[in-house]
């Protein structure tokens, strides 16, 4: 059997281990937070904001940034139906309820249309998720969020290397969060960023994330408020610095897969990847094929298909509305109908152009079988 193609894996090279090293040996005492500066100078100077706070994970951000926001018991924080659990859970810690409303059918992404007619006097937040490195359609969201009064939080968590309109993804909104899983663009191995332009919110979470702790306290163990514990490791931050040295590449690379992927498939007629529209530049963290309700292809097909490849392929994200903890939503036909005809392509920098031909071969037979059916 040919060797298994994984569907992610992080980009490591000797540089990583090299910061990570030094942070083990020497990032103690007087160096235990040198590391973390160093990335969320980095990490800021790329996104083009004025504010970063490293976080052990993204969802950490997204509590940490709504709770500053003020969202609470009894809020409705409008999101999309089509996203990981990950960025419906922290309105659940918070006590608020997420509002969950249909998506586009080409980039996956928040209905903007959808969103407006779904607010209410309880709707505190409305919650961009740019899903698989697709965009939201930001200058509608945040005309909304203008219009009523309501701030627009980007969860980029999967859009690292997108850009909007020449704006990179996570610093339009009031706030905006990432994700350095070992699956992204870039990595930490586990770990998070807080970005936002508003000092004062900036400084709520910079208290929030360290227990209630204002930097301005002199009083040592003092917290002014009941905070949290969201910080990222020194080594965790050694790795992000080496890995903001070749962020460039990384996102490269990652774009390069993705067209190569476009090319492969060009020729079936039923299959779409993700958009990008003028304007929009796809960081292509995961690309992603979508078949035509007409096709006949289905997502158990697929999966069979690529298990019998010895490829590794994920499934298109469930309607976090379909999960038992959540009340269905089945009025969102979008959100509900692409998860069951598409499936989430491997795309690991390393990745050979043999093996994206096998990919491809996989979609291809797929086609086969459901014309023949």
């Amino acid at each position: 059997m040919s060797s298994r193609i994984y569907y992610t894996k992080p980009s490591i090279t000797d540089l990583e281990v090299e910061y990570a090293t030094d942070a083990a040996r020497n990032g103690w005492g007087d160096r235990c937070y040198e590391y973390i500066a160093r990335f969320e100078e980095a990490f800021k100077k790329h996104l083009g904001v004025r504010y970063a706070i490293a976080t052990s994970s993204c969802t950490g951000a997204l509590h940490m940034g709504m709770a500053a926001l003020g969202i609470g018991t009894g809020d409705e924080v409008i999101m999309a139906d089509t996203n990981w659990i990950a960025s419906a859970a922290p309105i659940t810690y918070l006590g608020a309820k997420p509002v969950f409303v249909d998506i586009l059918p080409d980039s996956w992404c928040l209905d903007p249309d959808k969103v407006e007619a779904a607010i209410t006097p309880k709707t505190k937040a409305i919650l961009a998720v740019h899903l698989y490195g697709n965009l939201c359609e930001m200058d509608r969201l945040l005309a909304i969020g203008a219009k009523y009064g309501i701030p627009v939080i980007e969860d980029a968590a999967e859009a690292i290397g997108s850009q909007y309109k020449g704006k990179r993804a996570g610093s339009m909104g009031a706030f905006g969060s990432f994700s350095f899983h070992g699956t992204k663009t870039m990595t930490t191995g586990e770990g998070g960023m807080f970005v936002t332009n508003d000092a004062d919110l900036y400084e709520t979470v910079l208290t929030l994330s360290n227990h209630g702790r204002a930097r301005g306290q002199t009083k040592q163990f003092w917290p002014d408020m009941v905070g949290f514990k969201y910080k990222m490791s020194n080594v965790q931050a050694a790795i992000g610095c080496a890995q903001m040295e070749r962020i460039d590449t990384l996102i490269a690379r990652k774009r390069e897969i993705y067209s190569q992927y476009r090319t492969l498939i060009a020729d079936i007629a039923s299959a779409s990847m993700n958009p990008e529209p003028a304007g929009v530049i796809n960081g292509a963290w995961m690309p992603t094929v979508v078949f035509s309700s007409e096709s006949k292809i289905t997502r158990d097909m697929l999966q069979r298909e690529f298990a019998a490849a010895n490829i590794d392929a994920r499934v298109f994200f469930w309607p976090l509305s379909s999960l038992s903890m959540f009340q269905p939503c089945r009025g969102n036909v979008t959100a509900w109908s692409i998860p069951e005809r598409a499936i989430n392509l491997p795309s690991y920098h390393d990745i050979s152009s043999d093996d994206l031909s096998r990919v491809s071969a996989v979609l291809h037979h797929a086609v086969s079988l459901a014309k023949a059916s």
